[in-house]
This record gives structure tokens, C-alpha cells and sequence, in this order.
């Protein structure tokens, strides 16, 4: 490109001037300097009000730097961060307390000796008190406690990801840890099923209805459902928590939405039924478990397919008599009822009955016993 067709700056003198064709310019000093001077400024405050943070996590860390106020050490944190880094203070051995780069050495001894002479730590500003601590150091070494429990959060998110296709709604691990027994109830188009396990998975109760008229109703009445299912819930045991097969059904084929929504109503119906103190205290007892997860759990997934896990059932039933130490125990008193139910329903490919005990047994393995695939 010519240079008679190009725009270009300049300095003369400090001030800018723009050239125009032919050499002709015109200078347009109050605008440019005011400008420039502004933009200047602009840059400056910018450049120090982005300079990068050291962010360590999403937990609000003290200021070590900070001057030392009365109780200071206890001031920084909140009254939850206290308790978290007091309860490492007072319960960690010497090695785990030399985990903390900034407590190894004399200075986990001296905490250890402390709490041996003193007993445990009543605030954070009572660490003071031991040898080798001052505020500053104090402050930095509450920090790297929060800074590593906060790590171990993250460290869990892989398995809280897995408890998050694995069940709905989410739920606190420790409440699924704490679980005594459960009900798992698996229903279909003609039948409902349910199998009461402990967390021995010692089975309690395990049966069906076939009583499921629901489907020959075309009209959906909510009153035939709630009469249905008040029925069927009438014969269940108590349990801390109910846990329902969820089926991954396509909506983009029409012709299944009669079942689907079959499914969505009686699904709606067990929530509301069996969530008995939901108003209360706002703590979910029903759950809705994925149906390929158990299948895969349990190698019963051909592709998307889940193929029937009738001889795995089957399996349970024999092990249980046969082995001294089988994966599911069915009480001496109820096998034989239990095995002529089995056999009873073989003709007839009972799967919700089997899918029940199944469900039962992979929410222990996959959900309390911490042994995620």
C-alpha cells in the first residue's frame, strides 16, 4: 500500500500529530493530550486493580500479615472453620501432625505435650501458648490445616460425580453410610416388588403384587392410584430409607408414552407417600436409583441392553445354604418360603421381583460399603 494512502503517527516535540495525504496534518493537541492523559491513567488503575490474587481454594483464608488485635487468631476464622481446625489440633498424632509442612519437627511434639499437660485446645488463640508458636505462624498454620481439608474435599468429588449418576436426588454420604436398612422397590406395567435388606444384606422381606390394575385404566384417575399404591405401601416395612428403580425410557417414541407416564405417576406417588416427614425436616427418605448402573454393577449390560438377572438370584438363593460366609443371607426360618417364591415365578420371568433384590444388594456395595467400581 502507498504511503500517500496510509494514516501514520508521529511524536514532534512530544506531541502527537497525525499525517494526512500530501503532507497536510493537523494536530489535535488539547483532544489527544487529554485523552492520552486519561487513558494513562486508566491503564495505571487497571493495572493494579487486576493484578492476579492467590486464590487456594473457595474457603476465606486469615491474613497472616494482619496486625494482632485482642484474640486475633480467633477472629480470622469462622465459628465452622474453628471447629474443623481445633478438631485436627486436638485428635492428630504426632505423625499426622507433621503431615503440615509448617508442624514438623519440635513444634508437633510441643502440641502433643501441650494437650498431654493442658488437655485439648479450647480456641485457637490457646496455640499460642504453646512453645515455637507466634501469631503469624499461628495464622499460617490454621491456614494449611483449612488449605488441606479443603484439598480432601476435592479429592472426593470423583466419588460425590459417581453418587450423582448413582442416585437422585443428591444426598450426604453420611446419611447413606448410617443407613440400617433400606426397601428397594422396583415396579412395572403389571406388577410392584419390593425387598427389605439390612446393611448385613440379610434379607428381611422380599415379595410382590400382582395386584397392578393400574394399567387397565386408561383414564389415569388419581384417585385409583392413590388407592392402589396407599395399599401397597399399607404392607411395606419401615426402612430408613426406599429406593426406586429408575428407568431410562425415551420420550421420542410416542408409543411408550402411556407407559411412561404410568411410570412418572407412581414414581410421584412413592415420593409422596413415603416421604413421610419430608415437611418436617426436609431430609429425603425416597430415592430413585439409576437401573443401568446396577445392571453394570453386576455385569448384566449387553451394549444399553440389561439382560435378566434371574440366575444371579438364583445364585444368592443356593449360596446362601451352600456357604458359610455367602454375599446375601436369607434367614434359615424364610429360605424355604423365599426358594418355592423363586420358583414360582420362573415360568413367568418375574422381573421386578429379582430387579428388587438386585438394586437392594448393588446400593450397600456401590453406595454405603465404599466400593464404587
Amino acid at each position: 500500500m502507498e504511503e500517500d494512502q496510509t494514516y501514520r503517527f508521529s511524536l514532534e516535540m512530544g506531541v502527537p500529530s497525525l499525517f494526512l495525504e500530501g503532507g497536510r496534518w493537523r494536530c489535535f493537541l488539547a483532544p489527544l493530550r487529554s485523552s492520552l492523559s486519561q487513558a494513562l491513567h486508566n491503564s495505571c488503575c487497571r493495572k493494579k486493580s487486576t493484578a492476579p490474587k492467590k486464590i487456594i481454594s473457595d474457603v476465606t483464608f486469615c491474613d497472616e500479615n494482619a496486625k494482632e488485635p485482642e484474640n486475633a487468631v480467633d477472629k480470622c476464622f469462622s465459628s465452622e472453620q474453628q471447629t474443623s481446625i481445633l478438631h485436627v489440633l486436638n485428635t492428630a498424632s504426632t505423625e499426622e501432625l507433621e503431615a503440615f509442612r509448617l508442624l514438623r519437627g519440635r513444634r508437633s511434639i510441643n502440641i502433643i505435650k501441650h494437650r498431654e499437660n493442658f488437655g485439648p485446645f479450647q480456641n485457637l488463640e490457646s496455640l499460642m501458648n504453646v512453645p515455637l508458636f507466634q501469631y503469624k505462624s499461628t495464622v499460617q498454620i490454621c491456614n494449611s490445616i483449612l488449605c488441606s481439608k479443603t484439598g480432601g474435599d476435592k479429592r472426593k468429588l470423583p466419588e460425590n460425580r459417581f453418587l450423582r449418576k448413582l442416585l437422585k436426588p443428591d444426598i450426604e454420604r453420611e446419611r447413606l453410610k448410617a443407613a440400617d436398612s433400606i426397601v428397594s422397590i422396583v415396579f412395572g406395567t403389571r406388577r410392584i416388588a419390593w425387598a427389605h435388606l439390612d446393611r448385613k444384606l440379610t434379607v428381611l422381606d422380599w415379595q410382590q403384587s400382582d395386584r397392578w390394575k393400574l394399567m387397565k385404566e386408561t383414564t389415569y384417575s388419581s384417585s385409583i392410584y392413590l388407592e392402589e399404591i396407599s395399599s401397597i405401601i399399607s404392607k411395606m416395612p419401615k426402612a430408613d430409607f426406599y429406593v426406586l428403580e429408575k428407568r431410562a425410557l425415551s420420550i421420542q417414541n410416542s408409543s411408550l408414552f402411556p407407559i411412561l407416564l404410568h411410570f412418572q405417576i407412581v414414581e410421584a406417588m412413592l415420593y409422596a407417600l413415603l416421604n413421610k416427614t419430608f415437611a418436617q425436616d426436609g431430609q429425603h427418605q425416597v430415592l430413585s436409583m439409576n437401573r443401568n448402573a446396577v445392571g453394570k454393577h453386576f455385569e448384566l449390560m449387553i451394549g444399553d441392553f440389561r439382560t435378566s438377572g434371574k440366575e444371579l438370584v438364583k445364585q444368592f438363593l443356593s449360596d446362601s445354604v451352600l456357604k458359610a460366609d455367602p454375599r446375601v443371607f436369607f434367614p434359615s426360618e424364610k429360605i424355604v418360603h423365599y426358594r418355592q417364591m423363586f420358583l414360582s415365578s420362573e415360568p413367568r420371568r418375574v422381573e421386578e421381583l429379582y430387579d428388587s433384590l438386585l438394586q437392594a444388594v448393588a446400593f450397600y456395595e456401590l453406595a454405603v460399603f465404599d466400593s464404587e467400581p
